[in-house]
């Protein structure tokens, strides 16, 4: 029998990063007691190595492989690129953290790798099967990092609540799967945008599975009703575990939900827009109110997270009326639009938990809001990074956080929802108070520790660029901008 090769080439990355974890793996089981920074350099060697192949094999062209199962286009370039910059700045951020703590152990950094591979693998996913093996890669690998301290209950009992809902998701999205399986006979994500157009094509299962599959993509991305995990994984997780969390996975979310829903289902986006409208309206509503009344920063950025996924939801959602107007799938700026609100918040989330793990030291956990009192006696600096990220997440100028709910809005508006637009501004301006809050906490009162912050060189650097792209880039949006225009717009062709 003859089977032909696929082409390995699109997917080198990928085979980079599995073949290093294996290094790490390796490393970790041979180091000596001198050589403990071996599997943290070989991780930010490997995203490091992993960045420089997906720019140097990036191309103009789409590219499928393994079968039509994995896709490689600009969209993938794009976020997968963002992925790698995402997870190095996390890694940096969370060693000190790990290190004061007795955590930074090799399978942390093994178990960070396979999540990327996962992420990796949804971003790229042109099949179901090779989008449910990459999210559930990602979702086992998150499960084991939540309860990487073990002698912590909250940890356990986080990683638990997390494990068995999302052991429901899981299934509410196989079941969707199974379902449009069963009215188009494939499992590829193009073929069945092509099978939609066939008569003999059952409508009614269809859209019985795309309800669940919404079902289970709203649950991986975190928006109302299913975000019941979010505060308590946000909370109970080690503060390194959440940045991560809180971070690259909303990459892959939005992938998943571009492939799904505009690539596989665009004859049904006039279903899954009411769907994600609501999903949008709620996630953006709850989001903004109740973390008016958290104490805890870590479950308030938790909720503020759910109102932001709304927030990119609405991108999506707004998208649907170019979808309607032309038989061919093509660039739509609302796609773009929540595409930017996207990367902008995994900016904002990996300098907003960045600056929690500098203010924790050794047996004490930096998450209430007292622990913010008095934050620029302490560090002028640090005090000004925390206030450009709630600045950036309210939406005030000009921050990247500003012009990404700008371009959402004008998307909304330009697809004729004008009360919609109207609402997510009137509760913006209610979720601005929890964030000008913390502004007044670090300025304004006394700190409750006089105490140091102590950081390593490559934190406070790296914590310094990220703080400084979210101002840059706020200034000049526009490149970033043009660059998911045009990903999207190759993708979606």
């Amino acid at each position: 029998m003859n089977f032909p090769l696929p082409d390995f080439f699109p997917a080198s990355a990928e085979i980079f990063v599995l073949v290093m974890a294996c290094v790490v793996l390796l490393a970790d089981l041979f180091k000596s007691e001198r050589q403990g920074w071996l599997p943290y350099l070989l991780t930010l060697a490997t995203l490091a190595g992993a960045f420089a192949i997906q720019v140097g094999t990036a191309g103009p062209d789409t590219t499928l492989t393994f079968s039509g199962m994995f896709v490689d286009d600009r969209l993938a370039d794009v976020l997968k690129s963002c992925l790698y910059i995402t997870v190095f700045t996390v890694v940096v951020y969370s060693r000190d953290y790990l290190m004061a703590r007795g955590l930074e152990r090799g399978e942390y950094y093994l178990l960070v790798l396979f999540a990327t591979l996962g992420m990796q693998v949804m971003i790229s996913a042109n099949h179901f099967l090779t989008l449910y093996l990459g999210l559930e890669l990602l979702s086992l690998a998150i499960y084991a990092l939540v309860a990487l301290d073990r002698e912590s209950a909250r940890s356990t009992e986080a990683a638990m609540k997390y494990f068995v809902l999302g052991a429901l998701a899981s299934g509410l999205l196989l079941y969707g799967m199974s379902m449009i399986y069963g009215a188009t006979g494939t499992l590829e994500i193009s073929a069945i945008a092509r099978k939609l157009s066939d008569p003999s094509t059952n409508m009614d299962v269809l859209r019985f599975g795309l309800v669940f599959l919404v079902a289970g993509l709203a649950f991986k991305i975190g928006v109302v009703p299913f975000h019941m995990w979010i505060p308590d994984v946000y909370h109970g997780a080690p503060t390194a575990i959440t940045l991560l969390i809180g971070s690259a996975p909303k990459l892959a979310g939005f992938a998943m939900a571009i492939r799904l829903l505009v690539d596989g289902l665009p004859t049904l986006a006039v279903e899954w827009q009411q769907m994600l409208m609501l999903l949008a309206i709620l996630s953006i509503a709850l989001g903004n109110v109740v973390a008016i009344a958290q104490t805890n920063v870590k479950r308030m950025l938790a909720y503020s997270t759910i109102s932001h996924m709304g927030f990119m939801l609405l991108g999506l959602v707004s998208g649907v009326i170019e979808l309607r107007a032309s038989g061919d799938i093509h660039l739509s700026y609302a796609f773009g639009s929540a595409m930017f609100y996207t990367i902008a918040y995994v900016l904002m989330s990996a300098a907003a938990f960045g600056t929690l793990l500098v203010l924790t030291r050794a047996g004490v956990e930096a998450e209430t809001l007292d622990d913010l009192k008095g934050l620029n006696r302490r560090s002028p600096w640090f005090a000004a990074v925390l206030m450009m990220v709630m600045f950036s997440m309210a939406g005030i100028p000009f921050f990247i956080g500003f012009f990404a709910k700008l371009a959402v809005l004008q998307a909304v508006v330009a697809a004729g929802y004008i009360y919609t637009a109207v609402f997510a501004v009137l509760l913006s301006l209610i979720g601005a108070f929890f964030y000008l809050r913390v502004v007044k906490l670090m300025y304004f009162d006394e700190p409750l520790d006089n105490s140091p912050l102590v950081a390593s060189t490559e934190m406070r650097a790296l914590l310094s660029v990220n703080a400084l792209a979210i101002a840059l880039i706020g200034l000049m949006p526009q490149s970033l901008l043009a660059l998911c225009a045009s990903a999207l717009g190759q993708a979606l062709k």
